[in-house]
């Protein structure tokens, strides 16, 4: 999925990671005093727990201005799911579903 400046795939490093998820990475965007970050950082973790291959990874927005620029990221939660090879293939903002990021992960097979 696009974004605005054309930024479409991230790397581990641009992550600061050794390495992506084998399948999937979500890349969650929160912030300090965000009450649904923290749902949505369990939600992420269940389903990395479920789904084999998925790395889930959480971003302080306030720590990171760059890429938060860089990828138009204007509020948190903001997930983005990455595919094995850091293609951006779906965003959200707000806490998500775990039956849609469920969802959203079986979209790439």
């Amino acid at each position: 999925m696009p974004q605005p400046d054309g930024l479409t795939r991230l790397g581990a490093a641009a992550l600061g990671l050794g390495g992506l998820g084998e399948r999937a990475t979500l890349v969650q965007f929160s912030s300090a005093f965000c009450q649904p970050c923290r749902a949505t950082r369990r939600v992420l973790a269940e389903v990395a727990r479920l789904v084999d291959g998925v790395l889930p990874v959480e971003i302080d927005a306030e720590s990171h201005l760059e890429l938060v620029r860089a990828l138009s990221i204007d509020r948190t939660p903001t997930v983005l799911v990455l595919d094995a090879g850091g293609r951006i293939v779906r965003r959200g903002t707000g806490q998500p579903r775990k039956a849609d990021v469920i969802a959203a992960l079986g979209a790439l097979t």
